[in-house]
């Protein structure tokens, strides 16, 4: 056997070829060995075909290389009719002649004689690749033929042909087996065991059911010269073929990270959050049954519109039309949204299988719609969907995929009000993963539920630490100022019964103001007119007094005057007597 191998392969550098499945090509690295086969191991129903399938078909359209697909079990048109969903244009490849069938199921009433082997069919292979230029290969199902050999020894004869036989053409190839667990050892006591430790890549799937709910995973087994994920992926066939989950690893090449805000829809939270959620970020919204978690909710996806984002709302619990109808109580109009075709409403009842469903139908549909805005309400739903491990899984990738793919997360996740949760007490622990994490809960006062609204994180911005209570009214989402009394935050009633007391008493003081302005303006009043008459008096006063000066004035000089005057006349008879004197002497 070793003349069958070309020397210039034995030290050929390992080189990959993409398989074009979503996430296996991350998880090995690249895809499948280059010119090695690959062993695809699986139960019923696993997916085996599909993916081998998908292999060859993303190799003709992606990458131009021809493929041929060897059915040992079904016929090539059941094949390619089953296929026919997923949109890979078989037809078209087959009369490019990119893609090539060849049946090969042995008849039912084929009798073993004499020595059998694969000489014949290879042979005719080789025709086709010649005519094609294959480099892609499948044999589907080949323990249907291996179990029409005679013996073990025949079985292994006939793999070792084939296995030399893809060596020498170079040829990448899928080899699909059936198994019924992933169980190594269980694999490897059936009679085609061997061919694991042949292979280069093992690839092994499995189909299962989980607490009523099916999950399909797959696990890389080995890969010869290569790295790989050797933990188990969850996958689906969904309607682009197969898919594997894999987490998104942000790097700094490929992280979008956005200081842009963008409403909450709800103002007063805008400012207890500094501004809004961040453009991109994943926000949390827990509480119990009947707190408004959907009413933040709607509020964001309402925003959202307004500012000309399409945005997606999935709903599990409700309706979506029922969401629509009952938002409009609060004031948050979603129905001309709808109509518009900026908001599209999902009911995700519709949707059926698990929690990975979930996720990639979702994913396909905020892809569709161009959603720069993704609500899911609620996501704790998934929790019910498989194991809570498996829903973890998604719930993480669901963070990631937001994160880069830029996309605004509103996420809300309900609390068993009966089993006594606290805050991060549902079943997905998703609250460490988001960027922004609100709480709503109940304040019990006197006798009645109000609802209070805290920020346990807001990464990246100062917050509030406050609770608030949340109002609800036809005029829309509110948020109360913090009111306290005594040390304790009083919220309804007893607020609105606090707050009327302190406007009574208000009210009383104001009065007394009041009375007392009027009294000390009466006062002044009396005291200016006081004042008016005493000026009045003093006036007359000082007129009197004026007069009483002149007067006297005047009368002292007349009487001054008339002492001058009597002098005078007394002088004029002095003189004239002593004329007459001087007469008479």
């Amino acid at each position: 056997m070793r003349n069958v191998f070309p020397r210039k392969q034995r030290f050929k550098s390992l080189t990959k070829a993409k398989t074009g499945v979503v996430g296996f090509d991350a998880i090995t690295g690249g895809g499948l060995p280059q010119g090695r086969t690959t062993l695809l191991l699986g139960g019923p129903g696993s997916g085996k075909t599909v993916f081998a399938l998908q292999f060859l078909a993303h190799g003709a359209n992606a990458h131009k290389e021809a493929g041929i697909f060897v059915a040992f079990e079904e016929a090539s048109t059941r094949i390619m009719n089953n296929a026919a969903s997923f949109g890979w244009k078989l037809p078209e490849l087959q009369r490019r002649k990119k893609l090539y069938f060849m049946d090969a199921q042995p008849l039912p009433n084929l009798v073993q004689s004499g020595d059998f082997d694969l000489g014949g069919m290879l042979s005719a292979l080789e025709v086709k690749i010649k005519e094609t230029g294959a480099r892609r290969i499948v044999f589907d199902a080949l323990d249907v033929l291996l179990a029409l050999l005679p013996d073990l020894a025949a079985e292994r004869r006939e793999i070792y042909r084939l296995h030399a036989w893809l060596l020498a053409h170079d040829l990448t190839a899928i080899v699909t087996l059936k198994s019924g667990a992933d169980d190594s050892y269980s694999i490897s006591q059936q009679p085609f065991g061997f061919m694991q430790f042949m292979v280069d890549c093992a690839v092994i799937l499995n189909h299962g059911v989980v607490t009523g709910v099916s999950q399909r995973s797959l696990r890389v087994q080995k890969y010869r010269g290569s790295s790989f994920d050797e933990n188990e992926s969850a996958f689906l066939i969904g309607a682009s073929g197969f898919e594997v989950a894999v987490a998104h690893a942000l790097t700094r090449a490929d992280s979008k990270v956005s200081s842009e805000r963008v409403s909450s829809g709800v103002q007063r939270l805008d400012t207890m959050l500094g501004g809004g959620y961040y453009r991109g970020a994943s926000v949390l919204v827990t509480g119990f049954s009947g707190t408004a978690k959907t009413t933040l909710c709607g509020a964001f996806a309402e925003a959202a519109c307004k500012r000309g984002e399409r945005t997606l709302f999935v709903c599990f619990d409700t309706n979506s039309t029922e969401v629509v109808r009952n938002l409009s109580s609060v004031g948050i109009r979603l129905d001309r949204y709808v109509k518009n075709g900026s908001l599209r409403m999902i009911s995700a009842r519709v949707i059926t299988g698990s929690a990975e469903t979930y996720l990639v139908r979702i994913k396909a549909l905020a892809k569709e719609h161009r959603a720069r805005c993704v609500v899911i309400d609620p996501v704790s739903a998934w929790s019910k969907s498989g194991s809570d491990l498996s829903a973890q899984s998604v719930a993480d990738r669901l963070i990631d995929w937001s994160k880069g793919d830029g996309t605004t997360l509103v996420c809300t996740s309900l609390l068993d009000e009966m089993s006594g949760q606290g805050e991060g007490g549902s079943q997905l622990q998703i609250s460490a993963l988001v960027d922004t994490w609100i709480h709503l809960n109940y304040l019990m006062q006197a006798g009645e539920r109000n609802r209070g609204l805290s920020i346990v994180k807001s990464r990246g911005t100062s917050h509030s630490n406050q609770v608030r209570e949340l109002i609800l009214s036809e005029a829309g989402v509110n948020l109360a100022d913090t009111y306290t009394a005594g040390g304790e935050v009083l919220m309804g009633t007893l607020r609105w019964e606090k707050e009327r007391a302190e406007r009574a008493a208000h009210e009383v003081a104001e009065v007394a103001e009041k009375l007392k302005t009027v009294r000390l303006d009466a006062e002044e009043a009396e005291l200016e007119v006081r004042l008016k008459s005493l000026q009045t008096e003093l006036v007359a006063k000082q007129v009197e007094k004026d007069l009483l000066v002149r007067t006297t004035q005047s009368e002292k000089g007349e009487a001054s005057r008339g002492r001058t005057q009597m002098k005078e006349l007394r002088g004029a008879d002095a003189a004239t007597e002593r004329r007459k004197g001087h007469r008479h002497g």
